[in-house]
């Protein structure tokens, strides 16, 4: 009897041990950020919603920062930056900074005298952001910790941002000026400092002992640097009334640029930094613009949109409307993103607190994500 109840009590204690361990991994998995993971920004929460792409679900919510308006994530998919913006004139000098594993907010990164951080973009290890209130582009670097570059466009509300892969061009959209600025480095000619002259020059002469030879830099100075200096060029190319969404054609070719108060697309030459084509949009409150992976289509989306379409999509090479979508919301639509695949995109409905999943090969409408209040900028961590 003894050895019965003492059997069965292991057999009962073997069989709790075994359940709670599946119970620890179901809740481990349970934890983890799915992957690939859509970030979603809602706005008027301060919050950073988690969102796991296959059931369309909110899996964790994450503190933002005070008024957040963009966000990106770092290539390895590991942290999320988050401008906090407060408007053109606000005295928020940081950008938040959350860890997708823990999903937990990390130390805001300080801008000390950069107010108004808006756009963001991460390219070669190092996030680009722009400040409002100062007029500039910078960059921070993770590595060191601290703000590395900063250039002024000249422009008021430099708003969003782009880089290219070879970090040698920068775009941003100004919209109180309505203009696109392209900052773009370059390689201007060294002035040379000249071989020291013979010592049989004229009349015999060496330079004296100790003193630079002619034409060297002066004392204590050093060696001239090697190679050419590193500068930067800005065009500021017209635009229309509050140009604001822009975006890149993936061949580089061409910059498209939404005038939120014309209803039109300024599209800019990137070579001759010249407006090649303005176009007329049936969406006013143009507020966001994204090409297509493979450069066929264009995505503008509207916040000012009231009951009418609030998304729009366009032919890149004919310039004609494919279609227009009516995403719901009276707030209309903001943050669009597209996965890699090209597959489908998401765009936020702002005004109706949900996130649209557009299928990019039959153009429709394919599910929504609910979301805390006014969803606007959103990320995809692979």
């Amino acid at each position: 009897m003894s050895r019965r109840w003492t059997k069965s009590a292991r057999s009962l204690t073997w069989g709790a041990a075994v359940f709670g361990v599946f119970l620890l991994a179901a809740n481990f998995t349970a934890a983890q950020t799915p992957s690939p993971a859509l970030l979603v920004l809602e706005k008027s929460d301060n919050s950073l919603a988690i969102v796991d792409p296959a059931s369309l679900q909110i899996v964790a919510r994450v503190a933002a920062g005070p008024d957040p308006h963009e966000i990106v994530a770092s290539a390895d998919g590991k942290l999320a930056y988050i401008s906090n913006y407060g408007g053109s004139d606000s005295t928020l000098n940081t950008i938040s900074v959350i860890d997708l594993a823990a999903r937990k907010a990390l130390t805001p990164i300080n801008l000390g005298a950069l107010r108004s951080a808006h756009g963001l973009a991460f390219a070669g290890g190092k996030l680009y952001f722009t400040a409002e209130t100062n007029k500039v582009v910078g960059c921070y670097d993770p590595a060191t910790q601290s703000v590395d570059w900063v250039l002024g466009t000249g422009q008021d509300r430099t708003h969003m941002v782009a880089v290219s892969e070879s970090l040698d061009r920068i775009v941003t959209s100004n919209v109180s000026s309505g203009t696109i600025s392209i900052i773009e480095r370059d390689f201007p000619p060294t002035r040379g400092f000249g071989p020291p002259p013979s010592s049989n020059g004229p009349q015999g002469s060496a330079r004296p002992a100790g003193g630079p030879p002619s034409g060297g830099p002066p004392p204590g100075m050093g060696p001239p640097p090697s190679g050419p200096r590193k500068t930067w060029r800005v065009t500021n190319v017209p635009a229309g009334h509050g140009v604001e969404g822009f975006d890149v054609s993936p061949d580089g070719k061409e910059i498209w640029a939404a005038n939120a108060q014309d209803a039109t697309v300024t599209i800019i030459d990137a070579t001759s930094k010249r407006v090649a084509q303005t176009l007329p949009i049936p969406l006013r409150g143009a507020n966001r613009l994204k090409f297509t992976p493979d450069g066929k289509w264009v995505l503008i989306s509207g916040l000012g949109a009231g009951a009418g379409s609030n998304l729009v999509v366009l032919d890149a090479a004919t310039r004609k409307e494919v279609k227009q979508f009516n995403l719901g919301g009276g707030g209309g639509a903001a943050g669009i993103l597209i996965v890699p695949d090209g597959s489908r995109a998401y765009v936020a409905v702002s005004g109706n607190d949900k996130v649209a999943v557009v299928d990019l090969k039959s153009l429709e409408v394919t599910g929504y994500v609910s979301t805390g209040k006014q969803p606007d900028g959103l990320a995809w961590v692979q």
